[in-house]
């Protein structure tokens, strides 16, 4: 690991060019109030990025040569004119104070004998760019800067290392800016040979004081470029074109035109239209812009932006006619994971809702898990604790989120607070002023539930050794916070401080849309059945790891003694009366077993008297099926999951939805289209029901060691499925009756079709 400045030859440099601009302050008051700030232009606040450039000799062939590189940005590098990598938005998006990622290509082929040029231009991206909730921009500094050493060894083993120094030149060109949120402006006519040129760049560079102790060789999976999807309609608008690809992605267009000289286009992008099925820009708020822009030069053109991405489904192209495009795609991004699950069915409804949890999901896994891929772009810890079990069928995601826990812990206050949403830029510590709170239960408890989440489907032990000790700390806040200066029993109630409570759930969202107020009738009672199930799973994880466990178990135990005393009536009524509640309350068995019934009698009935749809808000959704299948109303459960009135997954489905929406009524029954994402993943955590209880794939140990297959409710008439476990591919077909499955060979498979009359054809 080179975490040291003497294990480099390269040093940290920057140029005059290479400075930022800082956003004056916004507070998430001012947001959440509809507040606006008067804004220069955006070209008057934005710089271009900035181009490194170095000029030297080979005088024999080399065996080997490899590239080292990092930056205070994300960067693209160049060897005589040619990427040395396809990976884009390098190097990642981690908690860069702390944790900056450094990686090593292998750049053998890009070199000659004679003359060589390496080139490396830099963007603002998540360090500078404008990435925090309220828009605000210099997160984690504001100068760019990069570092780097290109290791030669020449055929008689001589090895020669050029670094970053004094003899780098630096300037700018055709990126007027390039920020990660806001979009890009190219003006082509700026465009240069300046990467292959032996010319140097028209400024000098200078060594800054950047820290080499944060750097870390590369972990997990970079970011690329992935499908693409060709036009499926365009339509002009007043003056503009429309473009439809089909499918609401993060990504950006690839478009192929002739610019005449000095001609300006422009593309907007968003995820729906409007009620009357014009371009509507969903996404609002500072900086927010995704505008993407060209100016020609003159020349046909392949045209796409290469510091930016979007989360968009739609174009508005301002400035160009239809005829003169000649193609024009929408590229996916996203991190690089292997695929390991695949689920078709017999229904077309469900297979566009399975298709729109792994669009969602590809969406929100781009460097880092996040809530939406437009708008905040944070890694809300809440929503990776929800979506974690799902995530891990679709795609091979452990190393991701592996790699986000480490961000994670490292902005873990002395307190064992652990933070709303991680890596955390300088404007996360503003949030205080407006919620009172840097966590929040159900979000905080996420260092404890997604290791847990990741030892199980993969095995691996090694994360939860890696987050035991901040599992530990966040236990202890937790418990001191609830306990305050409180005595008795009230001490194991967490009613001390804001939590975001059963977050969003749909009746108060479609009344009068006012999330804070969801978290206002929920937060106690909520908090305390997640103080009560984390300690639990602490001491299960203390146990996998050799150590005592009952501190915890005895705590839990404590807990559910309060809850059952506080929020539980004689009638066996939750004082908080609202789906949501009962079911957290029944999902971690937080209530005694005399009291179990009445509670579910109780669901039930809220469930009925909404006219059969759900209730549940963002933390209880992932267990609102399954409290209702173990407890034998598999065909509630059944109604809720088809459910097509709004609020459900097929009115999404009904509306034309491709991926998860953040608000199930984001386009309400009237038509009307709200101004939320329509790109969250969150509430795809029913594909893990989906899996566990109609496909009925279980792991009976970690890593699917052994497998119970035991569906408990049937939901269609055939599917065919196909897992990638860590100890073999798992095949599982259903055609009516008839199931055939087939294991690993060294793994133990026991099968239980009786839930749903199944018979097993060997």
């Amino acid at each position: 690991m080179r975490n040291k400045k003497e294990k480099w030859t390269g040093r940290w440099i920057s140029s005059e060019n290479a400075k930022v601009s800082e956003e004056p302050e916004f507070t998430l008051e001012e947001m959440f109030s509809g507040k606006s700030r008067p804004q220069a232009p955006v070209e008057n606040r934005l710089n271009p990025s900035v181009y490194f450039k170095r000029v030297f000799e080979l005088q024999e062939p080399i065996n080997s040569a490899q590239l080292l590189i990092t930056c205070q940005g994300i960067y693209q590098a160049f060897l005589n004119g040619k990427k040395v990598t396809e990976a884009i938005f390098m190097p990642d998006y981690t908690d860069y104070n702390d944790f900056l990622m450094y990686q090593t290509y292998d750049v053998t082929s890009l070199l000659q004998v004679g003359t060589n040029i390496l080139a490396i231009e830099v963007a603002d991206g998540w360090y500078a760019g404008r990435i925090s909730v309220q828009g605000g921009s210099a997160q984690f500094g504001n100068q760019l800067a990069v570092l780097a050493d290109l290791e030669l060894t020449y055929e008689d083993g001589t090895q020669v290392v050029i670094g970053t120094d004094h003899h780098f030149s630096a300037g700018s060109g055709k990126h007027r800016y390039a920020d990660i949120q806001i979009g890009e402006k190219q003006d082509l006519r700026e465009d240069t040979d300046w990467k292959t040129s032996r010319e140097p760049l028209n400024l000098t560079v200078f060594e800054v004081d950047a820290d080499y102790g944060r750097l870390a060789p590369q972990e997990g999976p970079m970011v690329y470029r992935q499908e693409q999807f060709p036009a499926q309609s365009i339509w002009e608008e007043d003056d503009t074109l429309i473009v439809d690809f089909g499918q609401v992605i993060a990504g950006r267009v690839r478009l192929e035109t002739f610019l005449a000289e000095g001609q300006e286009i422009r593309l907007e992008h968003a995820e729906t239209l409007n009620e009357n099925g014009q371009f509507f820009q969903n996404i609002v708020g500072r900086n927010k812009d995704a505008i993407d822009i060209f100016i020609g030069r003159g020349q046909k053109e392949v045209l796409e932006p290469d510091f930016t991405f979007h989360g968009f489904r739609y174009t508005k192209i301002v400035g160009l006619e239809k005829k003169n495009i000649s193609t024009i795609n929408a590229i996916s991004i996203y991190s690089a994971m292997e695929r390991t699950g695949y689920l078709k069915t017999s229904n077309e409804k469900v297979n566009q809702l399975l298709s729109n949890i792994l669009w969602s999901q590809k969406g929100n896994m781009l460097s880092i898990p996040t809530d939406c891929p437009q708008r905040e772009r944070v890694g809300w810890t809440g929503d990776m604790q929800v979506f974690a079990p799902s995530s891990t069928f679709f795609l091979k995601t452990d190393a991701l989120i592996k790699r986000w826990l480490k961000s994670v812990r490292i902005n873990q206050k002395d307190n064992g607070e652990v933070i709303d949403y991680s890596p955390a830029p300088k404007d996360a510590a503003k949030s205080v002023a407006f919620t009172g709170s840097y966590s929040s239960a159900g979000w905080g408890d996420a260092i404890i539930m997604v290791p847990w989440t990741l030892y199980e489907r993969y095995e691996d032990k090694a994360v939860l050794e890696e987050n035991y000790d901040a599992m530990v700390h966040w236990f202890e806040f937790s418990k001191n916070s609830a306990a305050g200066d409180k005595s008795g029993n009230a001490r194991y109630i967490w009613d001390t401080k804001f939590h975001y409570g059963d977050w969003m759930f749909p009746s108060f969202m479609m009344e009068d849309p006012n999330p804070m107020r969801t978290a206002e009738v929920t937060k106690d009672l909520v908090a305390t059945t997640f103080l009560a199930h984390s300690a639990e799973l602490l001491a299960n994880i203390s146990e996998v790891l050799g150590k005592n466990g009952e501190e915890y178990r005895a705590y839990s135990q404590k807990v559910k003694q309060a809850f059952t005393e506080r929020f539980v009536t004689k009638d066996a009524r939750l004082t908080h009366d609202y789906q949501g509640c009962y079911v957290l309350a029944l999902a971690f068995d937080v209530v005694p077993e005399e009291y179990r019934s009445g509670l579910l009698a109780r669901l039930v009935s809220l469930i009925h008297d909404n006219r059969d749809r759900l209730d549940t808000g963002f933390l209880s959704v992932p267990y609102l099926l399954d409290v209702l299948c173990a407890n034998g109303e598999r065909e509630l459960a059944k109604t809720l999951f088809f459910q097509e009135a709004c609020p459900s997954w097929f009115y999404e489905v009904n509306q034309g939805a491709t991926t998860i929406w953040e608000s199930w009524a984001g386009i309400q029954p009237d038509g009307k289209v709200g101004t939320f994402s329509f790109n969250h993943y969150a509430f795809g955590c029913v594909l893990d029901w989906i899996v566990r209880e109609t496909v009925g794939l279980k792991p009976l140990e970690p890593g699917y060691q052994a497998i119970e297959i035991k569906p408990s409710i049937e939901i269609v008439e055939g599917f065919k499925m196909s897992y990638q476990t860590p100890n073999g591919i798992i095949q599982i077909h259903k055609n009516g009756k008839n199931w055939m499955i087939e294991g690993p060979n060294e793994v133990v498979v026991t099968v239980d079709l009786s839930a749903v009359d199944g018979i097993l054809y060997r």
